[in-house]
């Protein structure tokens, strides 16, 4: 294995790391919200891959913008091909926040949108505006959604222009408590339409 170069700027340079190979991420699909009440992601349903063919999935979402002014993205699960999203789950969420005038900034926990042992869906953005250029982006993790043995983790991170004028980056971890495959994914507000934006899924070998 080739030597890593250190200086007091971090990595001078890198040769190549033997047998170590990096991951490859592939694209499976990608859905547009046009005043959508709901986005879901169904294996084996219009080309959605959600299976062991990866151990790791993760979905991109892109200028999100609600229906509504002050909503919040969130994500289920299903474990009957989207016949029913309520599976068990557990979270854990915080937030970092600064306001546009400059005189408010925090990092508060977000205990209130935690879910201990819920089937209602998971909160992953905070209270985006829909005003013209108000909107959500960033990205979710889902890790090893096929398993019948082990609960499915998952971790996300978001950005948004809240309804008050903040940037607020949320960040959510939890998990879905079941040994069934999770085989469906569906992002909706937690009151009202997704008026515009995209969702990408990626596998991830």
């Amino acid at each position: 294995m080739a030597l890593i170069k250190l200086n007091n700027r971090g990595v001078r340079n890198v040769s190549t790391f033997g047998s170590v190979a990096p991951g490859s991420m592939t694209f499976i699909k990608k859905l547009t919200a046009s005043s959508s009440g709901t986005l879901s992601f169904v294996d084996g349903s219009s080309d959605v891959v959600l299976d062991d063919t990866y151990k790791e999935y993760m979905f991109t979402f892109n200028n999100i913008h609600p229906g509504t002014d002050g909503k919040q993205l969130t994500i289920n699960g299903s474990i009957d091909s989207g016949s029913n999203y309520n599976v068990t789950k557990t979270t854990a969420v915080f937030s970092a926040q600064h306001n546009e005038d400059d005189n408010d900034t925090s990092l508060p926990s977000g205990s209130d949108k935690d879910i201990a042992q819920g089937t209602g869906a998971a909160i992953i953005s905070f209270n985006s505006g829909n005003d013209n250029d108000q909107c959500t982006g960033g990205y979710l993790h889902l890790f090893n959604p096929s398993s019948t043995t082990f609960v499915k983790h998952f971790t996300s991170v978001a950005n948004t222009y809240h309804s008050a004028n903040y940037s607020i980056n949320t960040f959510v971890a939890g998990y879905f408590n079941t040994t069934s495959a999770v085989d469906a994914i569906q992002f909706a507000m937690d009151s009202g339409n997704i008026d515009a934006g995209d969702i990408c899924l990626y596998g991830i070998k």
